[in-house]
């Protein structure tokens, strides 16, 4: 029997849109008007591994049982006595709602491992909203936007980590590590995909842009690790991209992005680091995945000194926020340096899965604070009391004090850097929020 898993919440918060995201069509009817959903319908689907039953539900609301309302009610609660994992749904655009508190409670009481997922919380304001739901008191609320398509592939990977263990299904070694090579056209991406299989699986050859769509084979490294990798279209800037076709290639090559763990970066070791390799860069950062640079071509560079200082003066004046990127150098023609690059992305994998202990972060930041007191913010001082870690993948940390959340860019940058240095996360993205606590003597 597949895991179940529940998607409740009240109406109109975007269920069946985030139930056919999940599932991968459009299988239930989604409107602006609340109440279109009244019967539960399930879909089978694959999360990250993990083949699952979803469940979409009516909206939940109080009312008498008789009524049409009060038996969608019922029909929800029945599911939800089924659900290995609820997935309770909020807006972020309405806030927390005294519905959505009774509900939160009401689920509580059910004994059944409840996600929080705040809907509709589209760029860094939805995100920032999305924190008001930790007063729900159901652990670390996650951020998407179902219409959008924004933080599904974390969503999908929170899913299937809070899935039971099951017999039938995939144990947790035996899962492949996704692994995308992104990078600009004619960066050697094809051959190189070629070279970690040994067979000529991808079409090459000195035209750019030979590849199309991002296509997914199957690998296992040499210490047994298996391996999904999807070899990708080159990415080049957007005001060259004119054809249909290729806006298509790009935004399946964007999507490979956001669905892997690891992102291989190839960029030509010839060329050295363009603009649009470091935008590259910058949106593999910020979608939050771990990453390493493969400089190919590498038999071909007369001075390899000179390539190898460029592209470290040049990350580090323009990545600086993924300080301690891993650089392996390969020529996947000739296949030098090739037995390094699994190694390095199995590294950046582990650093991407960093969980720090609550007690050794709280007496980093206790030094971190002595050393560098936090600064004023209207001729008052910032008060950091302690700090915790929300999530891995990529290392989440969340610091909380009075008026915490005025805290400047570049005293978050110190942190950052500091975390970095302190717990050994080269190269992974690291998210710091913060997050307020209110002051009982401040006056109204």
């Amino acid at each position: 029997m597949l895991p179940i898993v529940v998607i409740v919440g009240r109406p109109n918060v975007g269920k069946s849109t985030l139930f056919n995201r999940l599932a991968g069509r459009r299988s239930a009817l989604v409107a602006d008007t609340p109440g279109v959903t009244r019967d539960r319908k399930e879909a089978e689907a694959m999360l990250r591994g993990r083949q699952v039953t979803l469940v979409d539900t009516a909206g939940l609301e109080e009312a008498a049982p008789e009524t049409l309302a009060g038996r969608m009610r019922a029909s929800s609660a029945s599911a939800v006595a089924t659900a290995d994992l609820v997935v309770f749904v909020v807006d972020a655009r309405a806030g927390i709602t005294p519905a959505d508190e009774h509900f939160a409670a009401w689920l509580r009481r059910q004994g059944r491992p409840v996600l929080v997922v705040v809907n509709k919380a589209e760029g860094r304001t939805g995100a920032n909203a999305a924190l008001e739901a930790y007063s729900l008191g159901l652990d670390e609320p996650l951020a998407v936007s179902a219409e959008h398509g924004e933080g599904l592939a974390d969503l999908m990977r929170e899913i299937a980590d809070r899935l039971p263990a099951e017999s039938e299904q995939v144990a947790e070694a035996d899962r492949p590590l996704k692994l995308a090579i992104i990078g600009r056209p004619n960066a050697g991406k094809s051959t190189l995909l070629n070279r970690l299989l040994g067979e000529e699986r991808m079409i090459t050859g000195p035209e750019p842009g030979l590849t199309r769509d991002a296509v997914a084979v199957r690998l296992t490294d040499t210490d047994g690790t298996p391996i999904e990798l999807v070899d990708t279209a080159g990415i080049r800037r957007r005001a060259r991209v004119e054809q249909p076709l290729e806006k298509l290639s790009v935004s399946a090559a964007i999507e490979a992005l956001k669905m892997a763990e690891v992102v291989v970066l190839a960029v030509d070791a010839i060329e050295g680091l363009h603009e649009q390799d470091l935008q590259i860069a910058r949106l593999i950062e910020r979608e939050g995945r771990a990453c390493v640079l493969a400089l190919t071509k590498w038999d071909a560079v007369t001075d390899r000194n000179a390539a190898r200082r460029g592209v470290s003066d040049r990350l580090e004046t323009s990545l600086a926020q993924m300080k301690g990127i891993p650089v392996v150098t390969l020529s996947a023609v000739t296949g030098q340096g090739l037995d390094k690059l699994l190694p390095a992305v199995r590294a950046a994998h582990a650093v991407w899965n960093t969980r720090v202990a609550t007690g050794a972060l709280n007496r980093w930041l206790e030094a971190a604070l002595e050393r560098h007191q936090p600064p004023l913010v209207n001729g008052r001082r910032l008060k950091l009391r302690y700090m915790t870690q929300a999530k891995a993948r990529p290392p989440t940390f969340i610091v909380f004090g009075t008026r915490a959340d005025q805290t400047p860019e570049d005293y978050q940058r110190y942190l950052v850097n500091g975390l970095r240095d302190s717990f050994k996360l080269p190269g992974a993205p690291i998210r710091l929020q913060f997050r307020g606590t209110e002051n009982p003597y401040a006056p109204d």
